[in-house]
């Protein structure tokens, strides 16, 4: 869970959204660079990187 006050400490990519990428694109995909697949971990629930003051991040770690 992330302890981020600012979007401008949120970052666009990490170790685990590179090595992802990179099987994925061992397996045949293409555009799926780093900063794509971290938004898409987001997206499916794999990461939590809410704001500490968005109000739904009390709803999303229930």
């Amino acid at each position: 869970m992330s302890r981020w006050h600012t979007m401008a400490q949120v970052s666009t990519a990490s170790k685990d959204s590179d090595a992802l990428s990179k099987d994925l694109k061992t397996h045949g995909f293409r555009f799926v660079g780093s900063t794509t697949v971290s938004a898409f971990m987001q997206a499916v629930g794999m990461v939590h990187d809410r704001l500490l003051e968005c109000s739904y991040r009390r709803v999303v770690t229930r």
